[in-house]
């Protein structure tokens, strides 16, 4: 069966699914999948001190980063919101950001700000360079990930259908949800901060040097409360229309949270992420646009 297309949203254009989401899901369970990310954008930091440099800016831990490593960041603001997130990967020479769509512009602006007098040159990649998902279990940040030149795009195609199934977005957002990792714009709101996201010792390194946002992430994780935190919930599946991302969550009839990704599991069923209050209680049945979610707990420190 041919593609069938991601109508709206970031992922907009890209394959949702090639007719039998069951047979992507599991071929992802068992490594034996790639998917095409080509709609993420890419930006390449040169320069000798790019590393330091972003070591400054970000939650992560940079300057220890080995060629070929994939980490996750984020950019927060003063008061330890997340503004931005990315992966990165660096090859020796250039650490490439990858973005997701339609966030790198804003990303480049605030890096240009911020670069003052470092030896670091920052450059949009997106045109010359495309991400896929790598065949190969998933890992902490949802990959494996491969950063391919576009020029050699087509032959990479060739070779990762040689060993592998290649599948779509509903496919990765079902592993996502089930594996409990937030995605910007989906799981996130103005108000977000990493600890209430699971965030902490994956996308934040809590031994690091300052950063923006630091004290509220520091506070925070000493006090161990975040305002809220994320669950997994389990849909009602005889719904057959979800709601949107971003449709308030209910608990008798006042409104704890608001939801994030919505995916059907080929095991767990209809599935999302949801941000809710954290004095929610666990065992209570919320209502998301009418239809009743039962909540599991899935982030340790959440």
């Amino acid at each position: 069966m041919s593609a069938v297309l991601v109508e709206d949203g970031p992922d907009k254009g890209a394959v949702w699914h090639f007719g039998d989401p069951v047979k992507e899901q599991r071929a992802l369970e068992a490594g034996t999948a790639w998917a095409d990310l080509s709609h993420y954008e890419v930006i390449a930091l040169s320069g000798p001190e790019r590393l330091t440099w972003l070591h400054l800016l970000t939650t992560q831990d940079h300057e220890n980063l080995l060629a070929g490593q994939w980490q996750h960041a984020l950019i927060l603001d003063p008061k330890g919101h997340i503004e931005h997130q990315f992966f990165l990967v660096d090859d020796g020479d250039t650490t490439w950001l990858v973005v997701n769509p339609g966030r790198s512009a804003e990303l480049i602006s605030h890096l240009g700000k911020m670069k003052f007098r470092a030896q670091v040159e920052i450059h949009d990649a997106t045109a010359e360079f495309a991400v896929l998902r790598a065949p190969g279990k998933m890992d902490e940040i949802a990959g494996p990930y491969a950063l391919v030149p576009r020029a050699e795009l087509a032959n990479m195609v060739e070779t990762f259908n040689s060993v592998a199934t290649q599948v779509g977005t509903w496919a990765l957002d079902a592993m996502r949800v089930a594996a409990g990792l937030p995605r910007i714009g989906f799981e996130t709101d103005h108000k977000s901060i990493p600890n209430e996201l699971g965030l902490l010792n994956s996308a934040v390194h809590l031994n690091k040097g300052c950063y923006r946002g630091q004290e509220t992430v520091a506070k925070i994780n000493n006090l161990g409360n975040p305002p809220r935190r994320l669950v997994m919930l389990h849909l009602d599946g005889t719904e057959v229309n979800f709601p949107k991302v971003g449709t308030p969550v209910e608990n008798d009839g006042v409104v704890v949270g608001y939801l994030g990704t919505v995916a059907r599991h080929h095991e767990l069923g209809p599935i999302a992420l949801a941000v809710v209050k954290r004095n929610t209680p666990l065992d209570a049945t919320l209502s998301v646009g009418g239809i009743p979610a039962a909540q599991e707990a899935i982030a340790a420190g959440n």
